[in-house]
């Protein structure tokens, strides 16, 4: 019989496309979203319905330890993606990205403990390392806190680590670098650069320009996580997951307006601009543990790799339907 799979965060971004490629391989999913008056999935709505049809959906709250461990009963994996991600946001609501990112990561590890799921994959994010001391940035690079989400983000990594360390709970820690895609949050740069344009702006408001980030396909992102859920070899370790190609924020907004066939101008907006300390001005993976021992390799790597990947995801944004469920004039935290 297939793996009972329980994807936590799945209806957002990255869990929606991981939920997707995980029926499509014949996996038993769970997908755990949170719970809201309106019986909404998130992304999981925009699902074909025979995928749909195959899905044991369960809404809750990753913050419950009650309803975390309902979820898991019966489950093989465990791939915890649930958190609170985006970095303005955490400026002015530290609590819940504790709660959340924290609290939440101990929920999961505690059940993945008491009821002996045989593999629990946290997710990690590039966010943790901070401002690059060396690069490319291997999985020993320090911790820096540059913002209370990366915080609680390395406070979750080491809750998740120190189940394996102390009790031997099978957990491999991924370590995602900058994902985009279709059905990314506005509150991400690519996103922002591309409704902008949809939506007939030539003059983009964006924040600083000169950082560099190591952008990650969302479909490179999924094939990792579902490496991490079938490879035994990472157990125990961290493993990153970056394309190994870094660009400028401000060479990207050409790639991207070259991909959809418009010249623009950029608008510094100082309502994006991050505090000085905060921003992480250099992200750049080395993918090289991932490739031992997981077999992972991005497909979407180097220039030509991400110019592909922007012009799928623009694709997507472009289209009415999608469109319309983003407000380009306004500043997402």
């Amino acid at each position: 019989m297939a793996k009972k799979i329980l994807v936590t965060g799945a209806d957002g971004f990255i869990g929606s496309h991981l939920v997707e490629a995980l029926v499509e391989r014949g996996y038993d999913v769970r997908p755990f979203v949170l719970y809201n008056s309106f019986g909404s999935w998130g992304w999981l709505d925009d699902l074909d319905a025979d995928v749909q049809a195959k899905l044991d959906v369960f809404a809750g709250d990753v913050r419950d330890p009650n309803g975390v461990r309902k979820a898991m009963e019966g489950c093989d994996v465990v791939l915890h993606l649930a958190a609170l991600i985006a970095i303005p946001y955490s400026y002015h609501s530290p609590d819940t990205y504790v709660d959340t990112n924290v609290k939440g990561t101990l929920n999961v590890m505690q059940a993945a403990r008491d009821l002996g799921v045989e593999r629990v994959v946290h997710t990690s994010t590039s966010e943790v390392y901070g401002t690059a001391q060396f690069v490319p940035i291997s999985e020993e690079h320090p911790l820096q806190g540059q913002s209370p989400y990366s915080a609680s983000k390395i406070g979750a990594d080491q809750i998740a680590y120190s189940f394996y360390a102390s009790f031997d709970t099978p957990v491999t820690l991924l370590r995602p670098f900058n994902t985009y895609g279709p059905r990314q949050s506005a509150r991400a740069v690519i996103p922002t650069i591309i409704t902008q344009i949809a939506s007939g702006k030539r003059r983009i408001k964006l924040g600083a320009l000169h950082p560099t980030r190591d952008f990650n396909f969302v479909a490179d992102t999924v094939r990792g996580f579902i490496a991490a859920a079938e490879t035994d070899a990472g157990i125990g370790e961290v493993i990153n997951v970056g394309s190994g190609f870094e660009i400028s924020i401000g060479d990207l907004v050409h790639v991207i307006a070259e991909a959809m066939g418009v010249e623009v101008e950029v608008v510094t907006d100082e309502e994006r601009m991050r505090p000085e300390k905060s921003e992480v001005e250099r992200l750049l993976a080395s993918n090289e543990k991932a490739a031992e021992l997981l077999g992972w390799r991005p497909e979407y790597g180097s220039r030509e790799g991400l110019r592909r990947g922007l012009a799928e995801t623009a694709e997507w944004f472009t289209h009415k339907e999608n469109l319309r469920r983003y407000k380009a004039e306004v500043y997402n935290v």
